[in-house]
């Protein structure tokens, strides 16, 4: 049978759908969308090369503002590269909350990193929740104060010779390739993408997944649990996945 059926949003997604899926975890955001059996159950997310360094926080959800660097060897021609702000005004154009997702391509991924205390404070003042990146961030203790999200792979002590290459641009970062305006979620578990075809009816799916979950824990610690009774409510599990599909 088929998979549950999803009607295209308009971008950005709506409000309550939007919030509806910021409360799910990974793991249960990532449940419900298997079962619209779009995409393989090995696709979709980061790997464990980039981790989150602030694990206690909420959920994250924006979306991505794509940017490529590179940074760990000085330039040729000068001391140092030059500043650029024209990616303020690229991020400014896509939805907001936004994501920045930063692909590292030097030589030597996270030995230098673009975004510590001062470019932070300039993300959120331009609607970012948190950055992403294969490389490495700095300035912890500011971001975790301010709730501002980091996912990378490594903190840096410098900057080294960080600067932008381009922006706008799809990146891989972690494994997972992402296009300018995906929709991420990341928490403690990882950084996973959102299918915007489907954004909008996944909460609901992600309901009854709770649901059934809940049920099962307690039966295992059900006065009555017997192994039977379990084989019976898994079976009747995979049963509403068939009839769901």
């Amino acid at each position: 049978m088929s998979a549950p059926t999803a009607t295209a949003p308009s971008a950005p997604l709506a409000l309550a759908d939007f919030e509806a899926l910021r409360k799910l975890d990974a793991c249960t955001l990532a449940n419900a969308i298997e079962a619209f059996a779009g995409r393989l159950r090995n696709e979709g997310f980061m790997d464990s090369s980039v981790r989150a360094l602030f694990p206690h926080f909420p959920p994250m959800l924006g979306y991505a503002a794509t940017v490529t660097i590179r940074g760990s060897a000085p330039p040729t021609a000068d001391s140092r590269y030059p500043d650029r702000t024209d990616w303020w005004d690229y991020i400014l154009s896509l939805p907001a909350p936004r994501v920045v997702v930063i692909s590292d391509s030097s030589s030597r991924p996270g030995l230098g990193s673009l975004v510590g205390a001062v470019h932070m404070n300039i993300l959120r003042a331009l609607d970012c929740v948190g950055v992403v990146t294969n490389g490495s961030v700095r300035d912890l203790p500011a971001a975790s104060e301010a709730g501002f999200h980091y996912f990378a792979a490594n903190p840096s002590v410098s900057h080294a010779y960080v600067h932008i290459v381009e922006f706008g641009q799809p990146v891989e970062v972690g494994g997972l390739a992402i296009g300018s305006g995906d929709l991420l979620h990341g928490d403690l578990h990882g950084v996973q993408s959102v299918p915007l075809a489907i954004a909008g009816d996944i909460a609901p799916v992600a309901a009854r997944i709770l649901a059934r979950k809940r049920a099962l824990i307690e039966l295992i610690h059900s006065a009555d649990f017997t192994l039977e009774k379990l084989r019976a409510a898994v079976a009747q599990d995979e049963l509403s996945d068939s009839k769901a599909r």
